[in-house]
């Protein structure tokens, strides 16, 4: 016969093994989830930056005009909300032709980039591209982050040189689904010569930023694809990713300074 000492400590002994089993379950569930978010941060390394990040390619002008998202752009520096003073500025009016293709020229210290740009498919990002072509924004621009690991992308396209600059309004996301469905980690591979913009890690924070893929990257699938880079414009990318970021680290300014002497945009 059982005695209510025996029967006290078995069921001691169950309570127990019920808190171990239900404490495994949870270790499992945040080791997968663990699993999931390192993926995201490693792909992005987060940024500094616009294609922010996020890990990710961030554009850290969410934080204001006086601090820098993603692009951690990779590296993404978190998710900042916009300020008011940010979304000061409307987006500019739709005038191009969204039955057409379009060229980014960018000018560089490092050589000629040319970005082929399909307004059918992203037809506010070229826009928004065109308006501040125009208007000289990125003339004299330096491309300030370089991520040399887990990601692989050169981001330009801030005038303050620093990751926090923008230009005053967001444009939505587009073509989110270009590139694939996401696959069990979450991302979906960037091919070299994409580009692409930054944005906070928050939908529809597009502003100036973006970022210049030169080898095959995994992100997630949350950042706009907007063009294809011409072949000696890639070359001319992975000649300044080869010489690494200064100081010796896989996300920062890169060694070989890359200045935008000029960028116009054009109709093909």
């Amino acid at each position: 016969m059982v005695t209510s000492d025996q029967r006290r400590r078995q069921l001691a002994r169950e309570k127990y093994a019920r808190q171990q089993q239900r404490r495994e379950e949870n270790r499992l569930k945040a080791k997968r989830r663990n699993t999931v978010i390192a993926a995201a941060v490693a792909v992005v390394l987060a940024a500094g930056g616009a294609v922010y990040a996020s890990v990710a390619l961030t554009d850290d002008s969410s934080k204001g005009s006086d601090s820098a998202a993603g692009d951690n752009p990779t590296g993404t520096a978190g998710t900042p909300t916009p300020t008011a003073s940010e979304s000061a500025n409307p987006e500019p009016k739709l005038t191009v032709d969204t039955k057409a293709t379009y060229a980014m020229a960018l000018k560089t210290n490092e050589g000629d980039i040319t970005i082929t740009m399909d307004a059918a498919k992203t037809p506010r990002t070229v826009n928004s591209f065109q308006h501040l072509a125009d208007k000289k924004y990125f003339d004299g621009t330096k491309c300030h982050r370089l991520t040399t690991q887990g990601i692989f992308v050169l981001q330009c396209g801030d005038p303050k040189g620093d990751g926090t600059g923008g230009p005053g309004y967001t444009i939505p996301d587009e073509n989110l689904g270009a590139l694939g469905k996401a696959g069990a980690d979450g991302t979906v591979t960037f091919p070299a010569g994409t580009v692409a913009m930054a944005n906070t890690g928050q939908p529809g924070t597009g502003g100036s930023q973006f970022f210049l893929v030169y080898k095959d990257t995994k992100l997630p699938p949350t950042y706009t694809p907007f063009g294809k880079i011409d072949a000696a414009g890639l070359k001319a990318v992975q000649d300044v990713a080869a010489a690494g970021v200064e100081g010796g680290a896989t996300d920062g300014a890169p060694k070989k300074p890359v200045t935008i002497a000029k960028a116009t945009v054009t109709k093909k």
